[in-house]
């Protein structure tokens, strides 16, 4: 199997980081789509693994939680009734917490709206904690000034 040199994948990276989509990013490095995926996938990976290792005992005063909305595939109106209810078809929400006083993201979580979700996604925000943080006393799922739905811790 071949494999890439470093300094290619440094510049397939660096050319996607800088805004480019995948067949840019193809025509430009000359590396075939595939291998880009395949690239992104391993490399998705060890930022992953990097992030729940190195962002534990967190300090963090002050967290802010909101979910953001996005659709896979096709919005839910939208989507094959023989792909209906499957995750991955139709709405998928990103569930993010940032750190205000740094603007660090301890945690983050892809999948549905619900309390299972929300659940899973602030048991890990917690265990990178090295304590509790304060509130703003907010209640959970309040309409902000923009219309968009958030949750504060």
């Amino acid at each position: 199997m071949n494999r890439l040199r470093r300094a290619k994948q440094a510049q397939i990276i660096a050319v996607l980081v800088e805004g480019n989509s995948l067949r840019a990013t193809a025509r430009m490095t000359g590396a075939s789509k595939v291998t880009i995926l395949r690239l992104l996938e391993s490399l998705g990976a060890a930022c992953a693994t990097y992030h729940d290792k190195a962002l534990r005992n967190l300090t963090c005063k002050r967290i802010q939680c909101d979910e953001i909305w996005q659709f896979c595939y096709a919005k839910d109106k939208n989507v094959p009734d023989d792909k209906q209810g499957q995750f991955g078809y139709g709405n998928v929400w990103t569930w993010v917490a940032l750190d205000a006083e740094t603007k660090l993201i301890p945690s983050w979580r892809v999948g549905t709206r619900g309390a299972a979700a929300a659940y899973q996604f602030m048991h890990d925000l917690a265990g990178g904690l090295a304590n509790r943080v304060t509130t703003d006393h907010r209640r959970p799922s309040r309409v902000s000034r923009r219309g968009r739905k958030c949750i504060w811790l």
